[in-house]
C-alpha cells in the first residue's frame, strides 16, 4: 500500500463531505473537529456513495436508506446495514490530503 494524493486540504470543509477516488476507490473525506478523516464512499448495506449524505457530529447518513456510521472509526452506529465502514489513515503533506488504502 502506497499513500496516494485524493484532494487539496483546502478543499476539505468543516461539516461537509468530499468524495474523491483513490485510484478505483472511492473515498468520502471529512473535516470533523478541524481534523480530515477518511472511509470508503459506498455504503456497506447498498450501493450509495456517502459523499451524498449528510454528515453531523462526526457520524455520516446515507442518502439512500439512512444507515448511520462513525466517520472515526467506521462502526455502525444505526442500520439496517451491520458492517462497518472501511477507515483508510490520512496525512496532509504541503497542502494536499494524502490517503493509505
Amino acid at each position: 500500500m502506497a499513500w496516494q494524493p485524493v484532494a487539496n486540504e483546502a478543499d476539505v470543509i468543516e461539516g461537509e463531505v468530499l468524495g474523491t477516488n483513490a485510484g478505483n476507490t472511492p473515498v468520502a473525506l471529512y473535516r470533523v473537529d478541524s481534523e480530515i478523516l477518511a472511509t470508503h464512499d459506498i455504503c456497506t448495506h447498498a450501493y450509495a456513495r456517502l459523499s451524498d449524505g449528510y454528515l453531523e457530529d462526526g457520524q455520516i447518513e446515507c442518502p439512500l436508506h439512512q444507515a448511520l456510521f462513525d466517520v472515526r472509526t467506521g462502526a455502525v452506529v444505526s442500520g439496517p446495514t451491520q458492517c462497518a465502514l472501511a477507515v483508510f489513515p490520512v496525512r496532509v503533506e504541503d497542502g494536499r490530503v494524502l490517503i493509505d488504502v
